[in-house]
């Protein structure tokens, strides 16, 4: 019997899946990149495939409705302020110089809180 009931305690342990707590998402902002004290600096930021630079005003209040991208894209920030949110349950606050990664394939929108101007690079 006792063996039995430390065999399946062994299985229980060894079958369950770990459940870690989700990390906070951090907003990510262009100065971070730039850790030395060097006069000049470069940091690979994104590889785009599509090649594209995009121009995004946002008027206060007003959201880029949400829609999917079939490519990597980048979102940074330029002037106002806003936020990005998408189907994972991603939720960041955006300000100048802050930027995010956008994944293909998944649903995502963007809300300004003021007049905003943002730069989508695909």
């Amino acid at each position: 019997m006792k063996k039995t009931i430390v065999l399946l305690a062994i299985f229980a342990l060894v079958s369950c899946k770990s459940v870690q707590p989700t990390a906070p998402v951090k907003t990510m902002n262009l100065k971070d990149l730039h850790t030395e004290l060097s006069d000049v600096q470069t940091a690979l930021l994104f590889t785009p495939s599509e090649n594209k630079v995009v121009s995004l005003q946002i008027a206060k209040g007003k959201q880029l409705a949400e829609h999917i991208t079939q490519v990597p894209a980048l979102l940074v920030c330029v002037t106002g302020s806003g936020s990005y949110g998408d189907q994972n349950g991603k939720k960041l606050s955006l300000k100048p110089g802050d930027y995010v990664k956008i994944e293909p394939n998944i649903k995502h929108w963007v809300d300004a809180f003021e007049d905003s101007n943002f730069l989508l690079i695909k």
